[in-house]
């Protein structure tokens, strides 16, 4: 008997940590092992990602998910059960052709990856390992670098301020328990610093655990971070720095950029010399999602610009597709990718993209969704692809910290290097090349 065929797929709604509706899967093995796996939604989905199945009306508001879980278990269950789930692509194989043969209007990406994900855990399982292990290998596990959010606009928070979030990167860190520490003094500090400036809403979180403040401007919020970071006892710039994800394709219309919260409209290089600006006065180490997920010729501009200065960091551009990411490499968009797996809806369709990104000399980013679960399979994905770093949220709610637990889980239980993707933060100050 193959201990790991797959015997039995189930399916139902879950919640999540936005109260919305989403597909829970459970396999079940010839074995005994089981894999259950909620799936995570975001709020800023690009055009191009893989598309989720809502049902509509009024139940949930239209966020319902039965028909995706109809369509794990009518469409997908048949079409996997039998096979062995150690083989991964088998099993994302037969998954895309019952997709491809149904419809996405009877199954969507929710539903393809839901089962993907719980049937490697299964299968990691009934190896006897974890996840991350499962996807590794032998030798020791790379854990990833963390990117903490500690301010919060756009669709993450209201849009008090257009761009989406503004992260603390413990670049000078030597462990990962060091990293996070790090950030969550950070994240307080930055609590006490919006405080004493009369926001009374810092006692409040956004979608993701950051600080949703009404600040004057964009730029403002980079200057609460590093503020924060000093008031921290850090170093910024060599202990740690900031990230931005501007998140533009969510303010870019009519071929031009609109910052509302600022009442000005940019053309895409106007808004490339504002980042330029921002560089010339801050220790900013990446910024995701600089322009829109389609002005590839900003994409261009920008990464021949700032390329040797800071990460730019494609979301919204390659939103996990293979064919999007060999675009941009070939047309020399970006310089860093953001893995989230439910943009693409199976996971070794992901861990293709990934590793064709770090083939081509890209930093890899693995990151959850703002409508995340108490799942914490993320921070294995990020581990076992040897990501580099890993980007969840901030240090507040229990949706975050899951994943944040898990990376400390492996570091305190396994033989475990902790990366360092920025050339020269080992030694305190950071070089990008």
């Amino acid at each position: 008997m193959i201990r790991s065929r797959i015997e039995q797929v189930q399916a139902w709604e879950a919640l999540d940590s936005r109260g919305r509706p989403t597909v829970a899967a459970r396999v079940q093995l010839a074995g005994g092992a089981t894999g259950t796996t909620r799936v995570p939604s975001g709020a800023s989905a690009g055009s191009h990602e893989a598309k989720e199945l809502r049902d509509g009306g009024d139940r949930y508001q239209g966020y319902g998910v039965r028909a995706a879980v109809a369509g794990v278990t009518e469409v997908i269950a048949p079409a996997v059960i039998g096979l062995d789930a150690a083989e991964l692509i088998t099993v994302d194989a037969a998954i895309a052709d019952a997709q491809q043969d149904a419809g996405e209007d009877r199954v969507g990406a929710n539903s393809t990856l839901a089962v993907s994900i719980a049937s490697a855990l299964a299968a990691a399982a009934e190896a006897g390992t974890d996840l991350a292990r499962w996807l590794a290998g032998d030798g020791p596990l790379q854990l990833p670098l963390p990117m903490i959010n500690i301010v919060s606009g756009g669709a993450h928070a209201g849009s008090a301020i257009d761009l989406q979030d503004f992260l603390v990167v413990p670049h000078g860190a030597d462990s990962f328990a060091e990293a996070i520490e790090w950030a969550q003094a950070v994240r307080q500090r930055a609590t006490e610093v919006a405080q004493r400036r009369g926001f009374a809403e810092a006692v409040l979180v956004a979608d993701e655990g950051g600080l949703g403040l009404r600040l004057d401007s964009n730029e403002a919020a980079i200057g609460l971070v590093v503020e924060a970071i000093e008031a921290a006892g850090l170093t910024p710039g060599e202990q740690a720095s900031v990230a931005i994800d501007a998140a533009a394709t969510e303010f870019y219309a009519d071929g031009a950029y609109h910052l509302a919260a600022e009442g000005r409209v940019l053309a895409a290089e106007e808004l490339i010399t504002d980042y330029a600006g921002w560089l010339d006065r801050y220790p900013i180490v990446s910024i995701e999602d600089p322009l829109a997920e389609d002005d590839w010729a900003g994409w261009q501009l920008i990464t021949e610009r700032l390329a040797g200065r800071c990460d730019l960091i494609g979301d919204d551009l390659f939103v996990t597709q293979r064919d999007r990411l060999d675009r941009g490499i070939a047309e020399h968009c970006g310089t860093s990718i953001l893995i989230k797996v439910n943009q693409n809806g199976l996971l070794s369709r992901t861990q293709d993209v990934i590793r064709a990104a770090q083939q081509a000399g890209f930093r890899t980013v693995v990151s959850a969704r703002s409508g995340e679960t108490e799942d914490a399979w993320v921070a294995d994905l990020a581990v076992g692809w040897r990501a580099g770093q890993l980007k969840v949220g901030s240090t507040h709610r229990s949706e975050r910290t899951a994943k944040w637990n898990r990376v400390l889980e492996l570091e305190a239980t396994t033989d475990t290097t902790f990366a360092h993707p920025f050339p020269g933060a080992a030694e305190g100050s950071v070089r990008l090349a």
